[in-house]
């Protein structure tokens, strides 16, 4: 959703309360994509603070389906964005671009509550999700879930490369 900031900028000190919805179908990270299993809209408080410079203030409860670094089960994972960011106007997006500036979810007088959102997911995603501390995982022969069943697979042979640094950590554990 596109928020238009010009009404807001032509009176100094207003203040603009906005739910704006999510209109995200899903979360697309590094070519994978993360359904969301809910999502509200995003409660927002627009002030301007005169001399074309705003404040965003705002909250946002979202839950993504991220499959477990494990077992690959889907986890649902909540998000309590909490958004609070002070927006200068004067800039232009050259100037933006060239000072390294990362507010891609302005342009001009437009705000993209979508890309504001995504980029507060990106910033709190987890580096691994598990579905439970205690995950098993997934068979390194057959690929069965071992939280749900369990497989007569024997354990595979180890590499034989690797024997000397075996029999270095067995000495290490007789000490």
């Amino acid at each position: 959703m596109l928020i238009n900031l010009s009404d807001i900028i032509s009176v100094n000190g207003k203040v603009e309360h906005i739910q704006a919805p999510i209109e995200l179908e899903s979360f697309c990270l590094e070519g994978i994509c993360y359904p969301f299993a809910e999502k509200s809209s995003a409660d927002l408080t627009i002030t301007h603070m005169g001399e074309r410079k705003v404040r965003i203030e705002g909250e946002a409860k979202i839950s993504l389906l991220i499959p477990c670094n494990r077992c690959l089960e889907d986890v649902e994972t909540l998000f309590e964005l909490k958004i609070f960011k002070d927006l200068d106007l004067n800039h232009r997006s050259e100037d933006r671009i060239k000072d390294l500036d990362e507010t891609n979810y302005i342009d001009e007088y437009n705000l993209d509550v979508d890309l504001l959102v995504y980029n507060e997911i990106l910033i709190d995603f987890p580096m691994k999700v598990l579905c439970d501390e205690d995950c098993k995982g997934l068979c390194k022969v057959c690929g069965t879930n071992l939280n749900k069943n369990t497989c007569n697979c024997s354990e595979p042979d180890p590499d034989p490369r690797m024997s000397v640094i075996r029999d270095i950590f067995k000495n290490f554990k007789e000490v």
